[in-house]
């Protein structure tokens, strides 16, 4: 196998930006808050920290328009940044919201332990079942899931619970245990498992799952506390194309969508049918285009010189928009002009290692503009 040298050999990799699974392990890439719940994407908190400190200034403000689970925001306030992060799916935000905000430790200990203590004894009515999740929960898992999600109203904490529920309905569902990113149908007979090596059977209880979920997240909340500092970070839910951005930035540091690559809201669909959150996954930029048909992707690349024309009007004079992608289809001169921005500088970096159960060498782009 070639070493990290050898792949990089001629290749103009920034090595600044490029880490082997060595260099930065999974527990480093998932660190702290990070962890509240799976998302897919390459976008790791360590290389927005070295985005920010080659692109903007000391005690600076930064946009991320495709805040996704909001990676940007949580390293702004961990590197001493005012940040705002804006995503039209309504799980982000939740996600976003809860990974951002600043709690009273004993407020928040207390209330995730009493519901998950009140849960244990069997309180929670099981009741507002969809379709959906009688097709992908065994009967005894719904139950548990819709107990705990019954007592959520009667805390302060509520959206942090309703953080615990979704990661537990994720692995709680009917599906295999090495394919719980994309699952096609539900599992219902027991399976030989690539990922235990063994034959493994169906989930039949999610209590386990709750209970693991509850303290992992108290944790994670309690260690981000530590390291955070007392700067801002605001949610926005709303198409990043229409809403108010606010402004100026020092900086606009963001990953958008691909075009067609993965749908979100089908990779989230448990936490909106359990939580009730709204759908406006037809609006979602790349949702879409599907495959290479020129005119989705001509789409997607208006809508996304849309955004980042959007973004130069909020930005300081000598802001500038750092984009994060793999520009295989070598989309984004043309929208880079299109958005009255101007390239740079591009460095390539090297992803060591894809999400789920991808494998093979990946690279992606930092594109790093200005107003033209």
């Amino acid at each position: 196998m070639a070493t990290q040298e050898q792949l990089y050999a001629g290749l103009e990799v920034d090595a600044g930006l490029s880490w082997s699974e060595r260099e930065l392990p999974e527990r480093e890439r998932t660190k702290h808050v990070h962890r509240l719940h799976p998302y897919l994407g390459k976008y790791v908190p360590q290389l927005v920290e070295e985005l920010f400190r080659r692109h903007l200034p000391q005690g600076g403000r930064v946009l991320d328009p495709f805040a996704g689970s909001g990676t940007t925001l949580v390293q702004a306030l961990e590197s001493g940044l005012d940040s705002v992060g804006v995503d039209i799916a309504a799980f982000n935000c939740l996600l976003m919201r809860v990974k951002t905000a600043a709690y009273n430790p004993f407020v928040l200990e207390h209330e995730l332990r009493d519901a998950l203590q009140r849960f244990e004894r069997g309180e929670g009515k099981a009741a507002g079942a969809t379709p959906y999740a009688r097709q992908w929960f065994a009967e005894s898992s719904l139950d548990e899931l819709l107990r705990f999600r019954s007592l959520l109203g009667d805390y302060e904490h509520a959206d942090v619970l309703r953080v615990v529920l979704a990661r537990a309905a994720r692995s709680a569902r009917l599906t295999t245990h090495f394919d719980l990113d994309f699952p096609r149908a539900p599992q219902l007979e027991p399976y030989w498992c690539h990922k235990h090596r063994r034959e493994c059977r169906p989930v039949e209880h999610a209590d386990r799952f709750l209970r693991r979920y509850t303290l992992d997240t108290l944790a994670r909340l309690k260690e981000f506390a530590r390291v955070r500092t007392r700067h801002s970070a605001q949610v926005v839910h709303g198409d990043a194309r229409v809403v108010e951005l606010g402004g100026p930035f020092d900086a606009v540091v963001t990953s958008p969508p691909y075009p067609g690559l993965i749908d979100y809201h089908e990779q989230h669909r448990y936490a909106y049918e359990l939580l009730g959150l709204d759908d406006l996954s037809p609006h979602e930029i790349g949702a879409a285009a599907r495959g290479t048909a020129r005119a989705a992707v001509s789409a997607y690349g208006e809508a996304i010189a849309e955004v980042l024309a959007a973004c130069r009007a909020a930005l300081c004079p000598r802001g500038r928009v750092v984009i994060v992608v793999n520009d295989r289809r070598d989309l984004y001169p043309a929208i880079l002009e299109a958005a009255g921005l101007a390239l740079e500088r591009r460095y390539r970096r090297h992803v060591n290692r894809r999400t789920g159960r991808r494998a093979g060498e990946y690279f992606e782009d930092v594109l790093v503009a200005r107003p033209a």
